[in-house]
């Protein structure tokens, strides 16, 4: 039986291996495909197509956008992305606007207290990644000012604090309509990580499903396998195709490896040839 990992990032956002090395990464794992699912970005998906070629990797584009519902900030995921519309990367350039703006803001806030922190600290070298919280947390740990990434997260990072205002955020509609629009294979990411309870995650599966999301991550590093029971039911019960990731971020999530999450998560290829045919059938 061949595995899947359908939820990686790279440094094209906030991952610490570059888009190709996450594909040699996901061969020597032993995957069969993978899905790059940058923050708001799809500038890796060239890179990781061509590694995908050359190790015998499928490489699904893919993307992962942030909105607000109800006031939580929540993801969605977008498969089988066409990463070459013109129209869909100008609605995603749109959103990073709003994250360089927020980025900045905060690299001001923490500069005028003192902290040796610059923009080229944040890239290393990579102008082109989109940044996000992961990094200014990476930086405060290479800086000293934090002992870990959870300690920086914990002390520095959390929204709406002194150094990390909340970003302007599209809602789950204009998300849907992005994604919708490009005809892309949405997808919840992560329901567990909202905390929302189990009735109002079902309020949320319904109103996502409705704005026509087609697919649930049941699967994910961060659910216990009590949860992915549940979710498989309320996938079923919405009529979604249940999908799976561990959300590999390289050393930004050290404990996550690529495939198989925090060690007992394996997605059968079964999982990826469902949402193939169905995306098929849609093209």
């Amino acid at each position: 039986m061949s595995y899947i990992d359908l939820h990686v990032h790279s440094t094209a956002s906030d991952g610490t291996l570059s888009p190709a090395q996450v594909v040699e990464e996901a061969k020597k794992a032993g995957l069969s495909a993978i899905a790059l699912t940058d923050h708001d970005t799809v500038n890796g998906i060239e890179e990781a197509l061509d590694a995908g070629e050359k190790n015998g990797v499928q490489v699904i584009p893919g993307v992962e956008l942030s909105c607000v519902y109800q006031g939580k900030e929540i993801h969605i995921l977008g498969l089988f992305v066409n990463h070459r519309d013109p129209d869909f990367t100008c609605q995603l350039d749109k959103l990073l606007s709003v994250r360089i703006k927020r980025n900045q803001e905060m690299l001001r806030r923490f500069q005028s207290d003192g902290f040796d922190i610059t923009m080229d600290t944040l890239t290393k070298g990579n102008p082109q990644t989109v940044i996000t919280r992961a990094h200014f947390a990476r930086a405060l740990v290479d800086r000293g000012y934090a002992s870990s990434m959870e300690k920086a997260f914990q002390n520095y990072l959390q929204y709406g604090g002194k150094y990390c205002l909340r970003k302007e955020l599209i809602t789950p509609e204009q998300a849907m309509k992005v994604l919708t629009g490009n005809h892309a294979f949405p997808a919840l990411a992560h329901p567990m990580l909202y905390r929302l309870g189990w009735e109002a995650t079902e309020e949320l599966i319904a109103h996502l499903t409705e704005l026509g999301m087609k697919g649930l991550e049941v699967y994910h590093s961060s659910h216990n396998p009590s949860q992915s029971g549940k979710l498989r039911t309320l996938a079923r019960q919405y009529h979604l195709f249940p999908t799976g990731g561990s959300d590999f971020h390289g050393a930004n999530k050290p404990d996550i490896s690529i495939g198989s999450g925090r060690g007992g998560l394996r997605l059968s290829h079964l999982l990826l040839e469902d949402i193939q045919a169905f995306v098929s059938s849609c093209s």
